[in-house]
């Protein structure tokens, strides 16, 4: 059994296997490899067939992000999983500082490291940066991403800091905290299961963190593209059951009806900007997520103390209202 086990979810990502698995495989020498197929329905079984030190678990169908990893990591032994996304490139020594972080921390369950853009490799990327967090109403953000805006790594994000959310791009948990904890929940198929993992994580009062001595870069929607209205109702429905779920029922109370009127306003933009396709996801995500609001407030109160988001910000606010487009200025930081 390996102590690190690099595990990639793909569905039909044959280029991103033949593009960035032989990187990975001669960066990850002491760790084992291992592709779960969430049921691809292009030949990305016969391109692993080139890698024969990867270890292959086909799965019955498409379980979608989350399910996809409940599933394979049910198959999983090792002390640390490191969960990464197809279409990512990983560097010379990028599993050494996440495992020695938490060798070395043993308040920590989770750790991700410094993301940048694929395509432009001066730039952070958007599903993670250096670290997420979230505002009082439920919205995330990263150090060097905030809403669509990336900020270029100067360095400025380059100390190790204690965050929200680790990205679903690629993060490194202690496998007997992602059970404890209940592994992803299925329901969410893809997008923010992450966030809502690392909140449940949280609230068991361990830590999670980055590490920017590691860094990656991300290429991003590989699977679906921000023009895609099952994408935005993935994005507007996870966010609203992320609450639900995790807030302290007082605290819910509150921020719920905001983040609707705010979600709303959005799909208005959608509707003027994009296409009434998205405006109408958005509906569609609401409906499906106050479909389950009572049952889900009642498993909330079940389960005990929940720990409040801890975010000192309405996002929206500070980015369209008083302009501050960068972590540092939404935290004043220097």
């Amino acid at each position: 059994m390996s102590k690190v086990a690099v595990v990639i979810l793909n569905y039909n990502g044959r280029d991103h296997l033949l593009r960035f698995l032989p990187t990975l495989i001669a960066h990850s020498s002491d760790a084992e490899i291992i592709v779960a197929d969430n049921c691809s329905t292009d030949d990305s079984l016969s391109v692993l067939k080139q890698f024969p030190t990867v270890r292959t678990i086909l799965l019955d169908q498409n379980h979608g992000y989350a399910g996809g990893y409940n599933e394979a990591l049910k198959q999983v032994k090792s002390a640390y999983y490191l969960l990464v996304n197809s279409d990512v490139e990983v560097t010379p020594n990028w599993i050494t500082p996440l495992e020695h972080f938490l060798d070395e921390n043993k308040d920590y369950a989770a750790v991700q490291p410094k993301i940048l853009d694929f395509n432009r490799k001066e730039f952070f990327e958007y599903a993670g940066a250096a670290g997420g967090f979230l505002d009082l109403l439920g919205y995330p953000y990263c150090r060097g991403r905030i809403f669509d805006t990336l900020e270029q790594d100067t360095g400025q994000y380059d100390t190790s800091i204690d965050i929200f959310w680790a990205s679903g791009a690629c993060f490194m948990i202690r496998s007997e905290v992602f059970h404890q904890a209940g592994g992803f929940d299925a329901d969410f198929f893809a997008h923010m299961e992450e966030i809502d993992l690392c909140w449940r994580v949280k609230s068991l009062g361990l830590k999670i963190a980055c590490v920017p001595k590691s860094v990656i870069y991300h290429v991003g929607g590989g699977t679906l593209n921000k023009t895609s209205p099952r994408k935005t109702y993935l994005n507007f429905r996870n966010g609203i059951s992320l609450l639900i779920k995790n807030l302290p029922l007082p605290t819910l109370m509150v921020a719920l009806p905001i983040r609707l009127v705010l979600d709303w306003m959005a799909a208005l933009l959608f509707w003027k900007n994009e296409s009434f396709s998205h405006f109408t996801a958005v509906f569609k995500a609401h409906v499906d997520a106050l479909k389950v609001v009572f049952r889900q407030i009642k498993l909330n109160i079940r389960s005990g103390t929940r720990l409040r988001n801890q975010g000192n910000v309405i996002l929206p606010i500070a980015y369209y209202v008083l302009r501050k487009r960068n972590f540092k200025k939404i935290n004043n930081t220097k």
